[in-house]
């Protein structure tokens, strides 16, 4: 059996959905299903059970598991509760590391880009604790998140005991079906979609930066399917470990990423330009991108979804559809 935290969730239901395609019915969900139609990513799927997080600790009792894929997080940037934030992404995970580590199962956790905080020591997943104490998250999500990053490979470092297997995967901006429960944290596109099937004017933010043009402010956006690729090559390589960037390594502007969505459409670009709200504007990421080379490094050869392609898979396949859903 199989344990996926999160399943219910956007990237987790997305991995649930591959490990059935792969002839794995034996997956057994830890979410939290709640109100906001989280049930719906995983109707097409056939699970071993769901279990509430409360309930997790007894149901790990005396059970053997072949890998747990931690996804389960409060992933909103803008979460304010210090001690519930710091109670689900770390001290839940510091649990799950444990038993792991106690019952020799494979560990593959979500990290995040919002660990690298405003960019400025860079992208790179070096694991070192010297590199890793350079970062300074921006929100509280982020330091959660590294906080268990720093103290998994602290004790990679020390030669202490940990899971067979470890991988903590710094998700940086992930797009794609199911995504639609997560309110204010759903990408731009999802946001936007609908204006631009009904023709109404999309909205982006100007540029309040010297020698960026307005809606040229870039992330590096990545297909969610790329993204389960990855998780399903570590599943399947259980020789390799470590704290790796889950990125395309390309940066595409935010006008980008509209524009492909007009073609995939056919329909004619209509964005307006807005000025970014004052109490984000001094603060605002003009610019991430990934760092790919350790994840091919360690044998990850499956290469990434250009960001045409990716919306056009996204938007015949699943927005511009009446089930959305994967």
């Amino acid at each position: 059996m199989l344990l996926v935290t999160g399943g219910a969730g956007f990237i987790g239901s997305n991995i649930v959905a591959a490990l059935n395609d792969a002839g794995r019915p034996d997956v057994a969900v830890c979410d939290a299903l709640g109100d906001a139609g989280k049930w719906r990513n995983l109707a097409k799927r056939q699970l071993a059970d769901i279990v509430p997080p409360a309930e997790l600790p007894s149901w790990l009792d005396g059970r053997r598991l072949d890998a747990v894929i931690h996804m389960g997080a409060i992933s909103e940037t803008t979460a304010t509760d210090g001690d519930l934030v710091i109670e689900t992404n770390f001290r839940f995970s510091m649990r799950l590391l444990d038993w792991c580590t106690a019952h020799a199962v494979p560990l593959i956790y979500a990290s995040s880009a919002a660990t690298y905080g405003n960019g400025e020591q860079g992208f790179d997943d070096d694991p070192s604790l010297s590199a890793l104490k350079r970062l300074r998250p921006m929100n509280l999500y982020g330091w959660s998140k590294h906080l268990f990053d720093m103290a998994v490979t602290s004790r990679a470092a020390c030669g202490e005991k940990l899971p067979p297997q470890w991988a903590g995967l710094k998700f940086f901006n992930v797009f794609g079906p199911n995504e639609y429960h997560k309110g204010t944290m759903m990408s731009v596109l999802a946001h936007r979609f609908d204006d631009i099937r009904c023709g109404r004017t999309v909205e982006l933010f100007k540029s309040h930066r010297d020698g960026i043009a307005d809606g040229d402010q870039r992330r590096d956006f990545i297909y969610v399917d790329d993204v389960v690729r990855v998780v399903m090559w570590l599943f399947a390589t259980p020789s390799v470990s470590g704290l790796f960037n889950v990125g395309t390594g390309q940066a595409r502007s935010f006008r980008d990423l509209m524009l492909s969505a007009y073609v995939a459409l056919g329909a004619s670009p209509n964005i307006r330009y807005i000025d970014m709200p004052l109490s984000i504007r001094d603060s605002y990421q003009y610019f991430t991108q990934s760092k790919v080379e350790r994840l091919q490094h360690a044998g990850y050869n499956g290469g990434f979804t250009s960001l045409e392609e990716a919306v056009g898979l996204y938007v015949k396949g699943y927005l511009d559809s009446t089930d959305r859903y994967r």
